[in-house]
């Protein structure tokens, strides 16, 4: 604990707290800039002592930052700038005038909401992982203390063994949060059967999946939260040290894991002789460089131990040989985080949430062509059509709902008749995609689902470490398909072709990366197959994204000729004079799609 304990227990009372999200996305549009002009207009009205400014983690409503909730009042103000602080302060703080200009605004004409509580968004979640965000200041350990932080170590430390512990995280039915969703109580059982002394932990934080960011925001949220967790799963199977595996493009997450674990020294949670319980363990965080594979647990074991990260051969199993030959532990960031909630409120408490296989809650990262993107919680078995449309707000500008991947880019494409589907392990398994690390992505009609296959086959392709012959091979071998098909080259023996090519990966890769990697694949090609076909009989992109087998032309009655498609076109291949219609030179276009972004009267065809 610390040496002065003169201030423990004395806490200063605020008319009011403005909680500003600090997570990367609001920090991304200015937030500290916000939060600086919000500390220096309080000076000017002169509420120092009446008004407190507090740096939270993510919010999770990523699309409207930087976000301010203002407490006691609950009220939610969004897409701020410094501009807007003046007003803020004066109307809200000092005349007590709520700023309805500032608050969110569901869609164009209806009127603002002023309370978090009552956005759908926030309305429709239920948080464990998230419980503190926007809550606290993640760089004050006193803060996630308050919020009953270490309270379950404390439980575990003196009240339980580490069998009891097990047993009881067992009990809950918590499944690995990063991928295939193992038993997490089994997993950590196996390690501690295991033999041999100097056992490690892991945390994998090396979400590398495009459109995923859950252990960033988890992180910069709330790192006691992760730390606590390992300390629990470290007295659990006997571990004395472990390792925080973060990619290197997280820079606040790492400066906020490194405050927390200083904290943590200090106040005697990390290091010898914890509590005073005889428990001893510390942790260090290791940089990533970014590379996908080594979100597979052998691969990070390598990289760890400074090789090249390759996928090896199980058994063994990183719990019987892992770390330096050593039994060790992995889980992400979102399982250690769930570990304290369910120390503290049970096991029956927790597996009374989700599905009969699933249980508990799941953390998604909602991107895409969807009206809210952001970070949500929701308990396992809700449907896809609550997270798109309730929480996601449906599909903007009036387009409709096309497909949803989940899992990453080794996660299958979901349609729309399959929208209603209740979302656990199982269930996605069933439909041809996978739960991955939380990853989900919306599309729209405008969306090429051959297209989207042959991007995730390009990223796969890069990111395979090229161990298996079938997964180096494969991929590429995929990915070339495709991208014909694409180009307008496609041949009608190329389907069957893609689905044999694509089940033999699947079936001969030794890790995940390859086992996975064909789903987009197989997915498409089940869901959208008149896709395939249009591309190579037709020789035509229904959705109108592939260059190669589309033209740009002018709707001659639309057009108002105000000549921006013509001011926006990189190769002037636009035509016409002010008012009247204008037309594309064919041979001209380089079809970027410019003239189609810029008009405003849908008068740009794609045929």
């Amino acid at each position: 604990m610390p040496t002065d304990t003169s201030q423990i227990g004395k806490t200063k009372t605020y008319r009011a707290q403005l909680l500003i999200c600090a997570g990367t996305g609001c920090v991304s549009n200015r937030a500290f800039k916000v939060r600086d002009a919000l500390v220096e207009e309080i000076k000017k009205q002169d509420l120092v002592e009446e008004v407190q400014v507090v740096a939270t983690g993510c919010q999770g409503f990523c699309a409207q930052g930087p976000i301010i909730i203002v407490q006691p009042d609950g009220i939610f103000y969004q897409m701020l700038t410094v501009d807007d602080v003046h007003l803020l302060i004066e109307e809200h703080l000092v005349k007590g005038r709520p700023v309805e200009k500032l608050m969110y605004i569901p869609s164009k004409g209806k009127p603002p909401i002023p309370k978090l509580s009552d956005i759908a968004f926030f309305s429709k979640q239920r948080l464990i992982v998230l419980k503190n965000r926007g809550l606290i200041d993640p760089e004050k350990i006193d803060e996630y203390i308050a919020r009953d932080g270490y309270q379950a170590l404390a439980k575990v430390l003196t009240s339980m063994t580490p069998e009891q512990v097990i047993d009881e995280i067992k009990a809950s039915g918590l499944r690995g949060r990063g991928g295939a969703g193992f038993s997490t109580g089994r997993k950590w059982e196996l390690a501690r059967e295991a033999s041999g002394n100097g056992k490690y932990i892991i945390c994998n934080a090396d979400e590398g999946d495009p459109g995923a960011f859950m252990d960033r925001s988890v992180i910069e949220s709330d790192p006691h939260a992760v730390l606590e967790g390992m300390l629990i799963g470290a007295y659990a199977i006997g571990s004395e040290y472990g390792y925080i595996y973060i990619r290197e493009e997280y820079p606040l997450a790492m400066k906020r894991l490194h405050i927390a674990i200083d904290q943590a020294r200090e106040y005697g949670l990390l290091g010898d002789d914890i509590l005073g319980c005889g428990f001893n363990f510390d942790v260090s965080v290791h940089r990533g460089a970014g590379a996908f594979i080594c979100g597979e647990e052998t691969s990070l074991i390598a990289s760890l131990e400074g090789r090249t990260p390759e996928p090896r051969i199980r058994p063994p199993f990183p719990a019987q040989s892992g770390l330096w030959g050593k039994p060790t532990n992995i889980n992400n960031v979102e399982t250690w985080t769930n570990v304290p909630a369910i120390i503290n409120r049970g096991s029956e408490w927790f597996s009374s949430i989700g599905t009969e296989s699933s249980k508990g809650t799941k953390v998604f990262s909602v991107v895409g062509k969807v009206t809210n993107t952001g970070l949500v919680e929701v308990p396992m078995g809700t449907t896809l059509r609550e997270i798109v449309h309730d929480i996601g707000g449906g599909i903007p500008g009036g387009k409709r709902f096309k497909a949803v991947q989940t899992g990453g880019p080794s996660g299958g494409c979901i349609p729309e008749s399959l929208l209603d589907l209740p979302i656990d392990y199982e269930r996605l398994a069933e439909v041809g995609s996978i739960m991955g690390s939380g990853g989900l992505i919306v599309m729209d009609e405008e969306t090429c689902m051959v297209d989207v296959a042959r991007y995730f086959l390009d990223f796969l392709r890069s990111e395979s470490c090229g161990k298996c012959t079938t997964c180096r091979e494969g991929i590429a071998a995929m990915h070339d398909i495709v991208a014909d098909i694409c180009n307008g080259q496609g041949k009608p023996e190329h389907i069957g072709l893609l689905q044999d090519l694509a089940e033999a990966v699947k079936d001969a890769s030794l890790c995940a990366l390859g086992g996975t990697a064909p789903n987009p694949v197989l997915s498409t090609l089940r869901y959208f197959n008149d896709e395939y076909e249009a591309h190579i009989k037709d020789k035509k992109c229904p959705a109108g994204v592939c260059q190669a087998l589309i033209k740009y032309s002018i709707d001659a009655e639309k057009c108002k000729g105000c000549t921006l498609c013509s001011k926006h076109c990189p190769e002037e291949a636009i035509t016409g004079k002010t008012k009247e219609a204008h037309i594309i030179d064919e041979e001209k276009c380089i079809k970027c799609g410019a003239c189609r972004e810029s008009c405003k009267f849908e008068a740009v065809l794609v045929e």
